[in-house]
């Protein structure tokens, strides 16, 4: 792929923070539209937990970027150690440091430009994928909700896995970190593209923001097809 991110490829970029419903739409179109998913953020929190388990500093920029540099993508879906807040929390501090960003970069732009075997296109979804992995995406969606809704949404999540202890004032105020990290960083911050279709979650149920996701990607293929 050219280094501003174009692609022959169909790609779906799908950007947000924490809880807002991103990767379920991402999942969930990839599956009904027939496109390869990944999910960039389990890149981060691969090396993240990847440091976390070498006791490697969480800002030691030459390691973490080594680290990423030799990150094996295909056992990322299968390690859950990488669903984990732990991994999560490394993730937000290890994707702040740009040598660690420009290792992974590439590796984003193959899969977006040369999906697996079978596959017509691809859903990336993560932080900065509409705006830097791959700024010529047919469709971009960045998907949002208040950061209380998110938290609580999150709370559940933990509880329903048997996180009994844990109180949603220590998730709000971890969430709020996380998005302050994500959305202030000088390396590819986390925002909108300047033509992404925004879906707010705070009030939109997920079953509508998934048609409304579905109806971009529906009218992106149609206006390929015509101009082909």
């Amino acid at each position: 792929m050219a280094a501003a991110g174009k692609s022959s490829a169909f790609v779906v970029a799908i950007d947000g923070p924490a809880a807002s419903g991103k990767g379920t739409i991402a999942k969930r179109l990839a599956t009904d539209q027939q496109l390869a998913h990944l999910d960039t953020g389990l890149l981060y929190r691969g090396v993240g937990w990847a440091a976390v388990s070498a006791n490697i500093d969480l800002s030691d920029e030459q390691a973490l970027a080594d680290l990423a540099a030799n990150l094996n993508l295909a056992e990322l879906e299968s390690n859950k150690q990488l669903r984990g807040d732990q991994a999560a929390v490394a993730a937000s501090k290890v994707s702040v440091l740009p040598a660690v960003r420009a290792a992974l970069l590439q590796a984003q732009r193959r899969f977006a430009n040369e999906p697996p075997a079978g596959f017509h296109g691809s859903v990336l979804d993560g932080r900065d994928v509409g705006t830097v992995i791959c700024p010529d995406a047919a469709v971009k969606l960045y998907v949002t909700a208040d950061v209380e809704v998110r938290a609580q949404r999150r709370l559940n999540e933990l509880h329903t896995r048997g996180a009994s202890d844990t109180t949603y004032e220590a998730v709000l105020a971890d969430m709020k970190a996380r998005d302050a990290r994500d959305m202030g960083r000088a390396t590819a911050p986390l925002k909108p593209a300047d033509d992404a279709l925004i879906l707010d979650t705070t009030l939109m149920s997920i079953e509508v923001a998934y048609e409304q996701a579905v109806a971009a990607v529906k009218a992106a293929k149609e206006k390929q097809m015509a101009v082909a």
